[in-house]
């Protein structure tokens, strides 16, 4: 990832250093288990913890020559360790080393990412009650359709993003599985103790059954809920700009001072935080595909899923990492515009409360079909004729006849579409 969309603390998981050392301690903790077994000296396993390091430049240099990351990090810390080095890496192949760490890597970045969705879970919440009742208009098919409240908005946006947490939890879960298990997975040369011992060090699980690899379906978990968080991000994204734009304005993402819109026209002030996030969602979705396709490895493992996943890892977390502080600052500081709110809702001139009137008309022994007949007739009046929706029912007779006339006003109470909204925010938030 670029430094633009990076930031520090989800990179840092992801740099040579850190990846290095966990293999250090990889090792080590395998050598202690070792010993623990009898297999090597315990002496041999406190020189190797006392003198265990390595070099970053010296590895890629001995990496340029043998074409081997991890027989040049071997060699990089044996120069360290001097004779002991011997005994490091005793029955293990490489993808012991690689899997476990990579598994590591994408659980400190799942806890990134978590703590991420725990400050836009909160930020959505505070602004769902500050905006619950606040009333505007729903929309299905980019039309108008019935009056819900802002509130209701974010708490669908709360409700998704909170599964998405789950979802989180779950991937994690199951990203935290370690293998020790030698060349094909049978542990022909290094007990499965070993295995047992570094993964409960490690905060990881044991992969029940591995073959030179962890299977690869943990990780295609894994990238698919990072591409449906992306989604549901993108989602809010959308919403946001569709709201700002300028025939509609009902929120807007906050316009600080000094902050220019445009190098044309100076009076511009355009949706770019989530044109943004509408960029980086297709950006880690696409790394759900690869990760896909990953699962499907020649026989007990080819290589043909390492260079996919030597920057999906990386690229896929860092992107949903800002991506995510980004969106949880956009809605905390959004503008709302709830006068605009009410302005759009006036707008169709009463036909939001067409199903009312149909409802009463079914309910007064009208049929539904001649309800329907009814209500879209005079429906059609003010799509096409500019009427008012009350003012036309008024005048027909069928619907007065069917009616009244208190019971067709009583029909134009917007009080009438909000009475749930206190249920369903007990439903998303449990208060």
């Amino acid at each position: 990832m670029i430094p633009r969309y990076t930031r520090p603390d989800m990179a840092r998981i992801w740099e040579p250093e850190n990846r290095f050392r966990i293999w250090l301690e990889i090792e080590t903790l395998a050598c202690e288990a070792q010993a623990e077994l009898g297999v090597i000296p315990r002496e041999a396993v406190e020189v190797i913890r006392a003198k265990g390091n390595f070099d970053i430049a010296r590895i890629d240099a001995i990496e340029a020559e043998v074409k081997h990351d991890v027989i040049a990090f071997l060699t990089s810390v044996a120069e360290y360790v001097g004779p002991e080095a011997r005994f490091i890496h005793q029955g293990m192949t490489s993808s012991d080393v690689l899997d476990t760490c990579l598994s590591v890597q994408l659980v400190q970045a799942a806890d990134e990412l978590l703590a991420d969705l725990d400050q836009l879970l909160e930020a959505i919440k505070t602004r769902a009650y500050e905006h619950r009742g606040t009333v505007c208009m729903g929309r299905s098919h980019g039309i108008h359709a019935e009056p819900v409240t802002f509130g209701l908005k974010l708490a669908t946006w709360y409700a998704e993003m909170d599964r998405n947490r789950a979802r989180l939890r779950a991937a994690r879960e199951g990203i935290a599985t370690g293998a020790i298990s030698g060349a094909v997975g049978t542990f022909a040369n290094i007990d499965p103790f070993v295995e047992e011992y570094v993964c409960a060090r490690m905060g990881l699980k044991p992969e029940p059954v591995s073959t030179q690899v962890i299977p690869r379906d943990r990780h295609a978990e894994y990238f698919c809920v990072l591409a449906i968080i992306a989604s549901s991000m993108e989602r809010i994204a959308i919403e946001i700009r569709h709201l700002q734009r300028t025939e509609v304005l009902e929120a807007e993402e906050f316009f600080s001072k000094g902050q220019k819109g445009s190098s044309a026209m100076p009076h511009k002030r355009n949706p770019i935080l989530s044109e943004n996030l509408t960029g980086q969602a297709r950006y880690v979705r696409g790394f759900a595909v690869p990760a896909l396709e990953n699962v499907a490895l020649w026989h007990e493992r080819d290589i043909s899923h390492s260079s996919v996943e030597r920057y999906i890892g990386p690229d896929a977390t860092v992107a949903l990492d800002f991506s995510l502080r980004r969106l949880a600052g956009l809605v905390k500081n959004l503008v709302v515009y709830p006068a605009n709110m009410l302005k759009n809702l006036n707008q169709m001139k009463g036909l939001v409360f067409s199903q009312k009137i149909l409802l009463d008309l079914t309910q007064a022994g009208v049929s539904r079909e001649d309800s329907y007949r009814l209500v879209q007739r005079n429906a059609m009046k003010v799509w096409e004729e500019g009427k008012d929706f009350l003012t036309e029912l008024l005048a027909d007779q069928e619907v007065v006849g069917a009616l009244g006339e208190a019971k067709i006003r009583e029909a134009f109470d917007l009080g009438y579409h909000l009475k749930h909204v206190d249920t369903i925010f007990k439903r998303v938030f449990g208060e």
